[in-house]
């Protein structure tokens, strides 16, 4: 009998996420056109259906796997990922995962969600519509640079269970000059990265629900695939209001989390 309590608590688990599938699609849709993993979307839900903040931090991570796979093969098919860049920012969000991903475990819950609603309403007030900006050679980008974009990368999503991309798309826009387009397809490789190197730490300490993040991440797949497929159809300014828009919700609402958690604890 106790053997299958936990299993039964996975899936009363499930079975309570089954109405929040069509955020699943959002994730996915999102994930697709803005280079993100659909932590966004996937960590608050959680937080909704109950589990505490390392558990749906982690959990979120595991959902982003899929979400990315099923964008980064549209890029991949369509060929318009650069080899060399996609290399460097792959490199970067693998190792920044691999290092950040044990440091959330010294760390309160609601220190995650402060950090969180921090980044986010920095990156609310910093980013702007991109001028325009002259075609450049991607063969020539700075390799450095996107990997140090990575490794930003891995530390959201090791450390806050985030995919990083709405850190890495202002920074590849704003301070490489980096295309809006270019960027999300690259920031969509990293994270896919960084969430697969998190997630098996996250797997082997117990923080992770597999059946969890396999049930969210693979109905965000489906919809990654179709939207990134059709990014181009978007256009900069689009593109930028709404990542912009994102950040600053995402930055009230996990500030308003944090705090919540904060005065809950006891004296």
């Amino acid at each position: 009998m106790l053997e299958s309590d936990p299993f039964r608590q996975v899936a009363r688990m499930l079975w309570s996420l089954l109405p929040y599938l069509p955020l699943g699609l959002l994730a996915g849709l999102l994930s697709g056109v803005l280079g993100i993993g659909g932590g966004l979307v996937f960590s608050p839900l959680l937080l909704l259906a109950g589990l505490d903040p390392h558990q749906a931090l982690a959990t979120s991570t595991l959902a982003i796997v899929p979400t990315t796979m099923g964008g980064t093969w549209a890029h991949l098919r369509n060929r318009s990922l650069p080899w060399r860049g996609g290399l460097a920012i792959v490199l970067g969000a693998g190792l920044g995962a691999g290092l950040f991903s044990q440091v959330g475990l010294v760390l309160h819950g609601w220190m995650l969600l402060a950090m969180q609603a921090l980044m986010y309403g920095g990156l609310a007030l910093s980013f702007r519509p991109p001028s325009a900006q002259a075609a450049i050679d991607t063969d020539s980008l700075k390799l450095a640079g996107l990997t140090a974009t990575g490794m930003v990368a891995g530390m959201a999503t090791g450390l806050l269970g985030l995919g990083g991309g709405l850190v890495m798309v202002p920074l590849m826009v704003q301070l490489m000059k980096v295309p809006i387009h270019l960027a999300i397809r690259f920031s969509t490789l990293a994270v896919l990265t960084s969430a697969s190197v998190a997630s098996t730490t996250f797997l082997l300490d117990g923080r992770a629900l597999l059946p969890i993040g396999m049930l969210l991440g693979g109905t965000a797949a489906v919809a990654a695939r179709w939207s990134a497929a059709r990014l181009d159809r978007v256009s900069d300014g689009q593109l930028t209001w709404l990542l912009r828009a994102l950040t600053l919700i995402l930055a009230l609402d996990s500030g308003r989390r944090a705090l919540a958690l904060l005065m809950s604890r006891p004296g």
